[in-house]
Parts: structure tokens; sequence; C-alpha cells
């Protein structure tokens, strides 16, 4: 039964039997399934395996040759020591590692971002939002990790992860880390777009102008302007918890 038939059908009061109501109802579900997936999708899915750029034959700079022997075009899909050879940035939080299709062109069309982060105890991946793409991370090792995010209600999401743990960062959500632990956190981002975007909630707050960011925080122009200078620059570097704020294994919890 096509929707077409049973759209004629009832506009004709025409009898229909439990079969083709049935056979309806679930070509419509199949069809809001598929557009629900289509619309839920952060990147366009690929029409090639992956990029034509991945297969040529001349070997790019960024990749490491091989010690073993491979086929011709296996290495052109590793990238060794991201630490060393991805995107890495070191603040005084610690390192941050990533992948991009600039750097690892295998990923062109694969609508993915991958990051590593090395962060020191007291370190923060500042208040940020990806406005296109989901994360999740894992939890690999030392720590343990203070994250949570807050959602369009207000509602603050807090969690501390151990190694093993895994949590989600829908997409939009003003998210954060903090390493409360004695030891490095060594963790892991996947997010669902090869170009997700990141917003620093503080650097973009106080790029506003003064009056409506006065309004926002509630205070004076002077308040405004005294707070401006003492905050962190817009960038994706890990930054240190401010003095007196955070004790590496002391108020090990979601509320503090």
């Amino acid at each position: 039964m096509t929707p077409v038939k049973f759209l004629l059908c009832f506009h004709h009061s025409l009898p229909l039997s439990m079969a083709e109501v049935r056979a309806f109802v679930m070509s419509m579900m199949i069809l809001l399934v598929t557009l629900a997936s289509f619309a839920g999708a952060a990147d366009p899915d690929p029409l090639t395996d992956f990029a034509s750029s991945t297969a040529e034959n001349n070997f790019p700079y960024h990749y490491p040759k091989p010690q073993q022997q491979q086929s011709p075009d296996s290495s052109k899909f590793v990238v060794r020591d991201v630490f060393k050879n991805g995107d890495v940035s070191n603040g005084p939080g610690g390192v941050r590692a990533g992948l991009s299709t600039k750097i690892f062109p295998a990923m062109d069309s694969q609508g993915l971002t991958y990051v590593h982060f090395n962060m020191t105890p007291c370190g923060v991946n500042l208040p940020h939002t990806h406005p296109r793409a989901t994360e999740m991370l894992t939890m690999v090792s030392g720590g343990p990790l203070q994250v949570g995010f807050v959602d369009t209600e207000g509602k603050p999401h807090i969690n501390v992860l151990h190694p093993g743990d895994v949590t989600i960062f829908p997409r939009g959500m003003l998210h954060f880390e903090v390493n409360v632990g004695t030891e490095q956190a060594f963790y892991i981002s996947a997010l669902n777009s090869q170009n997700p975007g990141t917003l620093t909630s503080g650097g973009a707050l106080f790029n506003v102008p003064a009056r409506a960011l006065a309004a926002a925080l509630n205070q004076d122009l002077a308040s405004v302007s005294k707070i401006k200078d003492t905050i962190f620059k817009y960038s994706s570097q890990l930054q240190m918890t401010p003095p007196n704020t955070c004790v590496p294994g002391k108020d090990v919890t979601t509320t503090f």
C-alpha cells in the first residue's frame, strides 16, 4: 500500500483492510526515521570511501615514514605520535593534541574530530561550546576529572570521571573539564564533525560591548573593565585554575 493509494482510498471513503493500514503506517514510520537521520547528522554523509586527496601517491610531509613494510596506501591512514605530529598546543594546564583534516587528510568527509589531552593537576579546559558537534569524552588514566555541561534550562550536569569512564557533552552545550586529582589526567575526546567549532565562554562574553556585558554580569562599567583586564585570552590552550581555587586531590566533588 503506497501513501498515494492510501490517501486516495481515504478521500473517496473506500474500504481498507487492516493489512493495508499496517503497511501504510510502517512505510510512514520508515520515512520519518529516514528524515530524522538526515536532520540529525552533524556533517553530510560521505559519497566515497575516503577523500581523493588521501589516495594520492605523494607521501604527505606530516606522516613519519613507517619502519615496517606496508601496502602502498596504508600509511596514509595512520598518524604516529599525535603529541608530536598532531595539532599540539602547550598551555599552563597541560598539553592538547588534536587531529584535523589539515593534519590528517584521511579524516576528510568522515565527519569527526579527535583530540588527546594530558592535563596537569588543577589544570582546566575553559568552559566552551561546540556549535556544530556533540562530544564524547573517554577518561583513560590519572585524574580524577571533574566534567560537566549546562543545558538550555540552565541546569548543570556535573560528574567526576575516573579511568575507564565515558561522558557526553550534547551539541552546543556549555561544558568544561578540571583535573581535581593529584595525577596527570589523560583523556580523549571525539566529536561528530570535522569542523565542530569552539567558542570559549569567557573570551566570547568579554568581546561584546561594555554596556551589554555590564548588564549580563549586573556590574558597573568599572568592575567589568577590571575583570576584562585579567581574563584569559581567547585560545585553545589548557589553563591553570586561579590560586586558592584548587588543591590537587582536595574537594573531589561535583559541587565545588
